[in-house]
Parts: C-alpha cells; sequence; structure tokens
C-alpha cells in the first residue's frame, strides 16, 4: 500500500532538485490509526445524540464505503468474483461491520464511551479463547493461557464485579462485550474461508462494506423511522466516524501490515482504550472511576499475553 516514487513519465528535473513523494512513516500512520478508533467511541455516542443506533451504523458504513470506493477506482481495483466469495464476504460483513458496529452502537445509549472502549480491548481475549477450539493450529502456551485469565480478572475490575456490578447497565455492557466478540468470530471465518483468495485485500474489503451496507440498509428501515431533521454536530460525527474511522482506517491499517508485519500492526489495539478513556473524560465529560483505567491496564496486560508466540515460532 506504500505510495510509489516519482513516475517514470515525468520529466526530468535538473540535479539536486528531484523531490522524489515519500510514503509518511508507519509510526505516523500508527498514530493516526490509534487516534481515530480511540476517537470513534466517542463519535458514536455523538452520533446516538441526534440519530438511531441503526442510522449511525448505516451512516457510517456509507461513508466508510464511499472511501474504499474511490480508493477502488483510484487503484483500478473491481470488486471479487464469484458467488462463492461473496457468500463468505457476506457473513464476513455481519460479524466484522454490520453487527458489532450496530452492537455499539447500541450499548452507547446507556453505557459511557469510555466503558465501550474498554471493553472493545476485550476481543484478543476472545479471539484466543475462540482460536483454542476453531483453529487447531494454534496451540496455547502457559503464557498465553495465563493472559487469557489475566484479561478477564482486568474486565471483571472495570466492571466492578467486588460490588455486584453496581452502577452499571448490564444490558449495554453486553452488548459491547458481544460487539468484541464478534470481531474474533468474524477474523475466524475469514481466515478458514478466505485466506488463499486471489483477490487483493482492497477488492476484498471493499466488497465487505458494501455488503455490510447493503445489510444495514435492509434492517435499518425496519426498526427506526426516518429523523425529521439532520442535527449538523451528530452528522458530523457520523461522517467523521465512517471517512476516517471505518473507510480510511482500513487502508492504514492494510498498508501497516504490508509493511510491519499483524505483529506490531496489530498493537495499536492496546492503544485504542486510552485514547477513547482520554477522550470520553476530556471532551463528554464522562465520569472516570479508580476501577476503570487500573482494570483496563490488567486487560490490556493479558491480551498482550494472549499475542506472545513461542521465540521459535
Amino acid at each position: 500500500m506504500s505510495v510509489s516514487a516519482v513516475s517514470s513519465q515525468t520529466p526530468p528535473v535538473p540535479a539536486g532538485r528531484v523531490r522524489r513523494a515519500r510514503p509518511v512513516r508507519w509510526q505516523v500512520r500508527f498514530a493516526f490509526l490509534s487516534l481515530v478508533w480511540g476517537f470513534s467511541f466517542l463519535f458514536i455516542k455523538v452520533g446516538t445524540e441526534g440519530f438511531a443506533p441503526f442510522q449511525v451504523t448505516l451512516g457510517r458504513l456509507v461513508f466508510g464505503t464511499a472511501v474504499l470506493a474511490v480508493a477502488m477506482a483510484v487503484k483500478r481495483e473491481r470488486l471479487p468474483r464469484g458467488a462463492r466469495t461473496w457468500g463468505h464476504l457476506a457473513v464476513a460483513a455481519f460479524f466484522l461491520n454490520a453487527l458489532p458496529f450496530s452492537l455499539f452502537a447500541y450499548s452507547e445509549l446507556t453505557i459511557p464511551s469510555t466503558l465501550a472502549g474498554i471493553c472493545n480491548a476485550t476481543s484478543p481475549l476472545w479471539g484466543m479463547a475462540l482460536s483454542l477450539v476453531a483453529l487447531s493450529e494454534d496451540r496455547p502456551t502457559r503464557l498465553r493461557v495465563a493472559g487469557l485469565g489475566l484479561g478477564f480478572l482486568g474486565v471483571l475490575t472495570v466492571l466492578g464485579a467486588w460490588q455486584g456490578f453496581h452502577g452499571l447497565d448490564a444490558g449495554g455492557t453486553a452488548m459491547a462485550l458481544l460487539a468484541s466478540l464478534s470481531y474474533p468470530v468474524g477474523w475466524i471465518y475469514v481466515r478458514r474461508t478466505l485466506a488463499g483468495s486471489t483477490e487483493s485485500h482492497l477488492s476484498l474489503t471493499g466488497g465487505q462494506l458494501l455488503l455490510a451496507t447493503l445489510q444495514l440498509t435492509v434492517v435499518t428501515p425496519l426498526f427506526t423511522s426516518a429523523p425529521d431533521h439532520l442535527p449538523v454536530v451528530p452528522l458530523l460525527a457520523i461522517a467523521a466516524l465512517g471517512v476516517l474511522g471505518t473507510g480510511v482506517a482500513m487502508l492504514v491499517q492494510y498498508g501497516l501490515v504490508a509493511e510491519v508485519g499483524p505483529t506490531t500492526a496489530q498493537m495499536v489495539t492496546y492503544f485504542v482504550p486510552v485514547i477513547a478513556t482520554a477522550a470520553g473524560v476530556a471532551v463528554l465529560g464522562e465520569h472516570l472511576a479508580w476501577s476503570t483505567p487500573v482494570g483496563a491496564v490488567v486487560v490490556l496486560a493479558g491480551a498482550a499475553l494472549t499475542q506472545a508466540r513461542p521465540k521459535n515460532a
């Protein structure tokens, strides 16, 4: 995904004045990805102040799909071919986009964006637990199993289990955790069905977002009515959520994976809840009990351990 250097069709330039196009350093793109995904939970919260959760998700997908469509047009990529590929992409679109995006939007009707961001950090924990069952080649180590236990201990700390989850909206929290569970379900499905596809990542992602948009286009009118007006701030939040947090973020993510590898690229997961918490407190004025940041650190430590691989792997 890196930007190419000066085209061979460019007229010659005197020596010493050649300006080559350089790709943005991967550290800058890593920081950008952390920021936009961290602020996504704030954007969701603001979006739900003016629109129904399904409408927030549909708008997010429309804007995100538009970004991917432009990128595909620029690179002259075509959508995938074959009914089998489209069938698998429909399942992936549901578990990786339509379902978690909608669950997070509904959850933030009743829980703070800070808590939603921390719940999102449990995805690696769910992923390891599921991989033990679904991926026979992914054998656990004692360190990774310890990380799994530590991570879920952190979840209980965030939720205040010792005080009976007092003051916690169980429904909203459950939806946020289910959204986080949905991601590894989708990742495992894609790994088992589309890993050997000859289509490009951009083509597959464009098709996936298109299908997720169609899914929400069907569902949204069944559960919501058209808004009487379009409040500006929530609409801008949805646009930012779709353009930056979905479309551009996906392009940046694939570029990072291609340049620095999946292990380094996935470390962005550990920065997202930190930024989501800071944004929720600083911008939205959300209350932060001591157990929330302490539990979040434990969750992230556990998640990091679940991603550890043997040195000879």
